[in-house]
């Protein structure tokens, strides 16, 4: 996958390394000429200085081409501007960091269903770790060779049950979110657009199962 990042936040950096670990190409995106500087000998990826919330810049980082745009800059109203504007120019996904809570509101306004939020998703664990007595987990891998991933139901699917989607070898539906209920993922559930299904799936079958939902 081509992935863009406007931030060479602390999170930022570290995404992009382990993108790039897992073999993906990465465009990185940041005002700061010197903090790109400083790190061209530590991250093996495209970068681009500029403000990640112009569309010249991010036409730029696009290229011929780029699967998703991760906005992960320490301010989140830069975050949600260059989402905007990364959809408009044309990226496939696009992914802001959100802080601050009272945002949230302002992210479904604007269609934004993708929407990273650490610090919740850190409390939530540690709450589940405590609460549970099981060991707190702050990242979707689950440590090997497995990982929890999410789907948005797009229109295609809309209608169709769980078991009439043709998975990837290596993918399995585990819950579904719909808009009055959650369950397990049975064969027989029945999508909606908008519903949203977690899987878990090998780490070779994480790209096919992501190309069935964009295509779709």
């Amino acid at each position: 996958m081509h992935i863009t990042i406007p931030g060479a936040s602390r999170f930022g950096v570290a995404t992009a390394q382990h993108l790039i670990d897992e073999g993906h190409e990465v465009v990185l995106i940041d005002r700061d000429r010197a903090r790109l500087d400083e790190l061209a000998d530590e991250l093996d990826c495209g970068m681009v200085c500029g403000d990640g919330t112009l569309p010249s810049t991010l036409r730029d980082a696009y290229g011929d081409g780029s699967d998703a745009l991760v906005a992960l800059t320490n301010e989140d109203d830069v975050n949600i501007l260059a989402a905007v504007v990364g959809r408009a120019v044309g990226f496939d996904r696009v992914i802001p960091q959100i802080v601050r809570p009272e945002l949230l509101t302002v992210v479904e306004e604007l269609d934004l269903d993708d929407v990273i939020t650490p610090h919740d998703s850190l409390a939530k664990s540690i709450v589940g770790s405590l609460t549970e007595h099981s060991e707190v987990d702050a990242d979707l891998s689950l440590h090997r060779e497995l990982r929890l991933v999410h789907h948005i139901v797009p229109q295609a699917f809309d209608g169709k049950t769980i078991g009439e989607i043709e998975l990837p070898e290596g993918a399995r539906a585990v819950a579904h979110s719909g808009r009055e209920r959650e369950n397990l993922a049975e064969d027989d559930v029945k999508l909606a657009k908008g519903d949203k299904l977690m899987f878990v799936t090998r780490k070779e079958a994480t790209e096919k199962l992501t190309k069935i939902f964009r295509e779709s």
